[in-house]
Protein backbone atom coordinates (compact mmCIF):
# COMPACT_ATOMS: atom_id res chain seq x y z
CA UNK A 1 0.00 0.00 0.00
CA UNK A 2 0.97 3.61 -0.97
CA UNK A 3 -2.06 5.70 -0.30
CA UNK A 4 -1.83 6.89 -3.84
CA UNK A 5 1.35 8.40 -3.59
CA UNK A 6 3.36 7.87 -7.14
CA UNK A 7 6.99 9.41 -7.75
CA UNK A 8 5.93 9.80 -11.66
CA UNK A 9 7.41 12.97 -13.59
CA UNK A 10 10.82 11.98 -11.85
CA UNK A 11 9.86 13.32 -8.85
CA UNK A 12 11.78 11.61 -5.49
CA UNK A 13 11.44 12.37 -1.70
CA UNK A 14 14.53 12.79 -0.01
CA UNK A 15 13.86 11.76 4.40
CA UNK A 16 16.90 13.55 6.33
CA UNK A 17 17.08 12.63 10.23
CA UNK A 18 19.00 12.61 13.18
CA UNK A 19 19.52 13.24 16.52
CA UNK A 20 18.68 16.66 18.30
CA UNK A 21 21.81 18.79 17.94
CA UNK A 22 23.30 16.96 15.01
CA UNK A 23 23.22 20.29 12.62
CA UNK A 24 20.80 18.78 10.58
CA UNK A 25 18.20 21.53 10.04
CA UNK A 26 21.73 24.28 9.35
CA UNK A 27 22.61 21.56 6.52
CA UNK A 28 19.11 20.86 4.77
CA UNK A 29 18.81 25.31 4.52
CA UNK A 30 22.48 25.17 3.12
CA UNK A 31 21.65 22.31 0.82
CA UNK A 32 18.67 23.52 -0.89
CA UNK A 33 20.51 26.81 -1.52
CA UNK A 34 23.33 24.46 -3.58
CA UNK A 35 20.59 23.02 -5.60
CA UNK A 36 17.75 25.21 -6.96
CA UNK A 37 15.59 21.86 -8.04
CA UNK A 38 15.13 21.07 -4.30
CA UNK A 39 11.92 22.23 -2.39
CA UNK A 40 10.95 21.79 1.32
CA UNK A 41 8.34 20.09 2.63
CA UNK A 42 7.59 22.34 5.00
CA UNK A 43 5.90 20.16 8.53
CA UNK A 44 2.89 20.50 10.72
CA UNK A 45 4.05 20.83 14.73
CA UNK A 46 2.22 21.90 17.93
CA UNK A 47 5.34 22.73 19.10
CA UNK A 48 5.84 27.12 20.01
CA UNK A 49 7.04 28.97 17.50
CA UNK A 50 10.75 30.68 18.16
CA UNK A 51 10.86 34.15 17.48
CA UNK A 52 12.93 33.46 14.38
CA UNK A 53 10.54 31.44 12.84
CA UNK A 54 8.31 32.04 10.41
CA UNK A 55 4.55 30.65 9.90
CA UNK A 56 4.72 28.06 6.68
CA UNK A 57 8.23 29.15 5.85
CA UNK A 58 9.58 27.02 8.95
CA UNK A 59 6.82 25.09 10.06
CA UNK A 60 3.19 25.12 9.84
CA UNK A 61 1.94 25.97 13.50
CA UNK A 62 -1.28 24.57 14.87
CA UNK A 63 -2.84 23.58 18.02
CA UNK A 64 -3.14 20.10 19.23
CA UNK A 65 -6.67 19.96 18.80
CA UNK A 66 -6.23 21.39 14.82
CA UNK A 67 -3.41 18.17 14.74
CA UNK A 68 -4.99 15.64 15.78
CA UNK A 69 -8.23 16.22 13.67
CA UNK A 70 -5.90 15.96 10.70
CA UNK A 71 -4.44 12.64 12.10
CA UNK A 72 -8.05 11.47 12.67
CA UNK A 73 -9.00 12.25 8.66
CA UNK A 74 -5.55 10.97 7.57
CA UNK A 75 -3.89 13.89 6.43
CA UNK A 76 -0.65 12.69 7.47
CA UNK A 77 1.60 10.84 5.59
CA UNK A 78 3.64 10.54 9.21
CA UNK A 79 3.13 11.81 12.27
CA UNK A 80 4.86 11.91 15.62
CA UNK A 81 5.33 13.09 19.22
CA UNK A 82 8.96 14.25 19.38
CA UNK A 83 9.85 16.10 23.12
CA UNK A 84 5.85 16.79 24.34
CA UNK A 85 4.96 18.09 20.85
CA UNK A 86 2.97 16.92 17.45
CA UNK A 87 4.80 17.02 14.04
CA UNK A 88 3.33 15.78 10.61
CA UNK A 89 3.70 16.15 7.01
CA UNK A 90 0.64 16.54 5.19
CA UNK A 91 -0.11 13.86 2.62
CA UNK A 92 -1.54 15.90 0.05
CA UNK A 93 1.75 18.10 0.01
CA UNK A 94 3.79 15.38 -0.71
CA UNK A 95 1.29 13.93 -3.96
CA UNK A 96 1.39 16.98 -5.59
CA UNK A 97 4.95 18.02 -5.25
CA UNK A 98 6.21 14.31 -6.56
CA UNK A 99 3.04 14.66 -9.41
CA UNK A 100 4.78 17.72 -10.26
CA UNK A 101 8.13 16.00 -10.68
CA UNK A 102 9.65 18.02 -7.68
CA UNK A 103 12.83 17.05 -5.72
CA UNK A 104 10.90 16.97 -2.04
CA UNK A 105 12.91 17.02 0.95
CA UNK A 106 11.58 16.35 4.46
CA UNK A 107 13.42 16.71 7.63
CA UNK A 108 11.52 14.48 10.18
CA UNK A 109 13.24 12.06 13.25
CA UNK A 110 13.39 8.23 12.55
CA UNK A 111 9.72 7.64 13.94
CA UNK A 112 8.60 9.48 10.91
CA UNK A 113 10.91 8.46 8.35
CA UNK A 114 9.99 4.63 9.18
CA UNK A 115 6.07 5.58 8.13
CA UNK A 116 7.42 7.16 4.97
CA UNK A 117 9.38 4.33 3.85
CA UNK A 118 5.86 2.16 4.68
CA UNK A 119 3.78 4.20 2.33
CA UNK A 120 6.86 5.26 -0.29
CA UNK A 121 9.73 2.98 -0.32
CA UNK A 122 10.69 4.58 -3.15
CA UNK A 123 11.77 7.72 -1.02
CA UNK A 124 15.36 8.16 0.30
CA UNK A 125 16.08 8.19 3.76
CA UNK A 126 19.83 10.27 5.64
CA UNK A 127 20.54 9.82 8.51
CA UNK A 128 22.77 12.47 10.29
CA UNK A 129 25.58 11.62 12.63
CA UNK A 130 27.68 13.97 15.16
CA UNK A 131 30.96 13.72 15.08
CA UNK A 132 31.17 12.85 18.95
CA UNK A 133 28.62 13.14 22.13
CA UNK A 134 30.81 15.68 23.20
CA UNK A 135 29.97 17.73 20.21
CA UNK A 136 26.49 17.23 20.23
CA UNK A 137 26.34 18.57 23.99
CA UNK A 138 28.09 21.77 22.32
CA UNK A 139 25.81 22.20 19.91
CA UNK A 140 22.75 21.73 21.79
CA UNK A 141 24.02 24.62 24.89
CA UNK A 142 25.11 26.66 21.72
CA UNK A 143 21.24 27.27 20.96
CA UNK A 144 21.09 29.23 24.37
CA UNK A 145 17.46 28.24 24.06
CA UNK A 146 16.96 25.01 26.71
CA UNK A 147 17.72 25.01 30.21
CA UNK A 148 20.25 22.34 31.46
CA UNK A 149 17.57 20.15 32.76
CA UNK A 150 16.48 19.57 28.42
CA UNK A 151 19.53 19.68 27.45
CA UNK A 152 20.28 16.17 29.49
CA UNK A 153 17.11 14.98 28.44
CA UNK A 154 17.95 15.54 25.00
CA UNK A 155 21.47 14.53 24.79
CA UNK A 156 19.31 11.04 26.61
CA UNK A 157 16.97 10.92 23.89
CA UNK A 158 19.80 11.50 20.91
CA UNK A 159 21.50 8.13 21.81
CA UNK A 160 18.32 6.53 21.66
CA UNK A 161 17.56 8.06 18.05
CA UNK A 162 21.14 7.24 17.12
CA UNK A 163 20.45 3.55 17.48
CA UNK A 164 18.09 3.56 14.41
CA UNK A 165 20.97 4.70 11.71
CA UNK A 166 20.65 0.78 10.52
CA UNK A 167 17.19 2.24 9.16
CA UNK A 168 18.62 4.55 6.84
CA UNK A 169 19.65 4.44 3.29
CA UNK A 170 23.11 6.64 4.04
CA UNK A 171 24.57 7.96 6.33
CA UNK A 172 25.97 11.66 6.80
CA UNK A 173 28.46 12.81 10.06
CA UNK A 174 28.46 16.39 10.40
CA UNK A 175 32.33 16.98 11.87
CA UNK A 176 33.30 19.45 9.05
CA UNK A 177 29.90 21.59 8.17
CA UNK A 178 31.53 21.75 4.39
CA UNK A 179 32.38 18.37 4.08
CA UNK A 180 29.17 17.19 5.51
CA UNK A 181 27.10 19.36 2.92
CA UNK A 182 29.12 18.26 -0.01
CA UNK A 183 27.69 14.56 0.83
CA UNK A 184 24.44 15.31 1.28
CA UNK A 185 24.98 17.12 -2.48
CA UNK A 186 26.64 14.13 -3.94
CA UNK A 187 23.70 11.90 -2.38
CA UNK A 188 20.63 13.83 -4.30
CA UNK A 189 22.90 13.96 -7.57
CA UNK A 190 22.74 10.14 -7.36
CA UNK A 191 26.41 9.81 -6.44
CA UNK A 192 26.04 8.65 -3.01
CA UNK A 193 27.30 5.06 -3.11
CA UNK A 194 30.41 5.62 -0.92
CA UNK A 195 28.26 7.20 1.80
CA UNK A 196 25.47 4.06 2.30
CA UNK A 197 24.66 3.25 5.73
CA UNK A 198 26.41 -0.03 6.14
CA UNK A 199 29.70 0.99 6.17
CA UNK A 200 32.26 0.33 8.71
CA UNK A 201 33.30 3.99 9.53
CA UNK A 202 29.37 4.31 10.59
CA UNK A 203 29.02 1.13 12.66
CA UNK A 204 32.51 1.87 14.45
CA UNK A 205 31.25 5.35 15.32
CA UNK A 206 27.60 4.72 15.96
CA UNK A 207 28.85 2.43 18.47
CA UNK A 208 30.75 4.66 20.32
CA UNK A 209 27.90 7.42 20.07
CA UNK A 210 25.40 5.02 22.00
CA UNK A 211 28.09 3.00 24.32
CA UNK A 212 27.89 0.02 22.59
CA UNK A 213 31.81 0.12 21.76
Amino acid sequence: MNDGIEPGGGGRLYVIAAPSGAGKTSLVKALMQRDPRLRFSVSYTTRKQRANELEARDYHFVGAERFLEMVAHGEFLEHAKVFDNYYGTSLSTVREALARGERLLLEIDWQGARQVRAHLPEARSIFVLPPSLNALEDRLRGRSTDSDAVISRRLRDSVADISHWQEFDYVVVNDRFEQALADLERIVADRGESLLAARTQVRELAAQLTGCA
